[in-house]
């Protein structure tokens, strides 16, 4: 066995999120002792994207990776906290429903708790599914705390995220890195330099002149993949025939209307509008299909349907969905945006940057660059990307809308074939089964599939054990506890003001 030739120099070609999120964690794990250092590569005259303000829970692990307090985290970042998404008028007009992150009901004799609701829904017995979720109920009512550990109860595993001011979370994972040893270089890159041979990137140079030699660059530099493509041409899958949003606009409010701990996702006539409330505004904005709807009538469409006045100028973003060939080629490795984008739906953006550094640091490299380690996070990263961006076609391809062309396309497209065995199996029996630890568990697909409209022609036969009366009493008392959990949860904005207020 030989020894570990271990990196000396890892060069972040970025800032933004997906930066800074990449180099708090190297900071926390790879620099202590002084062996290795990080340079993150970044130009104040070059923009960010900026608009991912929206996650999911997963975002506590990376917190609780890094050893942050959350309290301190939230007040810096004015954040609030978020139970679920609403998704408004995506079925048909008029139409809404809620993806909680917390699950529905308990699961009673080794089968599902989604087979015995479907069942009791064939019975005519109940159809607000959200009675069943603590995390839906909560929100419904404005309603928020942190789980308390009780055993047995809805209120000791009370899923949760953040939504955040993208700028300040990038500020303070700044302080977090730079309080670590990572190294911000001020600059624009000029030019890219390779090793004849191997086609290895060796250096950047900046416009200065200054020249920063690196063993392993991760890029970090956004939709144009200053290396990943820019340098490597590596090359990427297009998806937009499934996802024909390639637009967004995006801009802040004033404060008005509802203050629930979820963000809003509202189907509009050519894509969709989200809004996020923040401590200090609301964040809001138009993913949209270019061939549907023009940029200024994107714009006039959302500045109409704001709850505030607006706090800045419209940001405007252009995009193509899809991923890079692969995440990892030679020594770059890309993360973020330059990795690849769908679009901000169900808020997965900044997990997928999570989910890249996880994955970097489980196959964290030496100076070989072992080809079968390479290839292994290409395999899962491209997994990953292909299981979310199913999840995402399900939106928009069960849908009973049939007011404009947009949403036409939409309703009568193919799927991916992986997308169509999992709503075939649905729409035979109403059972989903997650694949590999894909993302989305079977609650999030069971909300969407019932959400939109999606009915299966039968329930799981096995729940048929149970009598009819069993079952409505049982039904009964887990409504009856989610209901009496939610009735003690302090109000959302209440428990701000009175743990983490930013304004304080």
């Amino acid at each position: 066995m030989t020894r570990v030739n271990r990196l000396r120099k890892v060069v972040i070609v970025g800032g933004g999120t997906a930066g800074w999120m990449t180099a708090a964690a190297l900071g926390r794990f790879l620099t202590k002792d002084g062996q290795t250092s990080v340079t993150l590569v970044e130009s104040d005259s070059i923009g960010t994207v900026g608009v991912g303000e929206s996650t999911i829970p997963q975002i506590n692990i990376f917190n609780r990776m890094l050893g942050v307090d959350e309290n301190d985290f939230i007040r810096k970042t004015r954040a609030t906290f978020k139970l679920g998404i609403d998704f408004v008028d995506w079925k048909q007009i008029g139409h809404s429903y809620h993806h909680p992150f917390g699950p529905y009901g308990v699961d009673m004799e080794a089968v599902s708790f989604h087979a015995y609701w479907l069942k009791a829904h064939a019975m005519g017995e109940d159809d607000d599914l959200s009675a069943y979720s603590l995390n839906a109920l909560a929100a419904r009512q404005h309603k928020f705390m942190r789980p308390n550990g009780q055993p047995n109860s809805p209120l000791g595993s009370i899923a949760y995220a953040f939504q955040f001011d993208a700028g300040l979370y990038a500020k303070f994972l700044r302080d977090y890195a730079e309080a670590r040893g990572i190294v911000r270089q001020e600059g624009k890159i000029a030019s890219v330099q390779q090793n004849g041979e191997t086609g290895f990137v060796t250096s950047v140079t900046l416009e200065s002149g200054q020249v920063v030699e690196g063993d392993l660059f991760i890029d970090c530099s956004g939709f144009r993949g200053l290396l990943i493509e820019g340098t490597l041409q590596t090359g990427y899958e297009d998806w937009s025939q499934w996802l024909l949003n390639d637009r967004a606009v995006a801009v802040p409010c004033a404060l008005g209307g509802s203050m629930a701990p979820v963000t809003r996702a509202t189907a509009r006539p050519a894509g969709w509008q989200w809004r996020i409330p923040l401590q200090h505004r609301l964040g809001n904005g138009y993913a949209y299909s270019s061939a549907h709807i023009s940029e200024d009538e994107a714009t006039a469409y959302l500045l109409a349907h704001l709850d505030g006045e607006p706090l800045a100028a419209p940001n405007h973003i252009r995009f193509t969905a899809g991923r890079r060939k692969k995440s990892w080629n030679r020594n770059v490795v890309a993360i973020g945006l330059a990795a690849g984008f769908m679009e901000p739906l169900e808020s997965q953006s900044i997990h997928l940057i999570q989910v890249g550094i996880a994955r970097l640091l489980a196959m964290f490299p030496d100076r070989e660059f072992r080809q079968p380690d390479i290839d292994r996070y290409n395999r899962v990263m491209a997994f990953e990307y292909e299981k979310i961006r199913d999840f995402i076609i399900l939106h928009f391809k069960a849908t009973q809308r049939s007011d404009t062309p947009y949403w036409d396309y939409l309703r009568e497209m193919s799927v991916p074939d992986y997308l169509a065995d999992k709503m075939a199996v649905f729409e035979s029996y109403g059972r989903i089964f997650r694949e590999n630890e894909e993302l989305f568990n079977d609650t999030s697909w069971f909300a969407v599939m019932v959400g939109q409209g999606i009915v299966p022609k039968g329930y799981d036969p096995m729940v048929d054990v149970m009598s009819d009366d069993e079952l409505r009493r049982r039904m009964a008392e887990i409504r009856s506890v989610i209901a009496k959990s939610a009735e003690v949860m302090p109000g959302h904005m209440a428990f701000i003001r009175a743990n983490c207020d930013a304004m304080a």
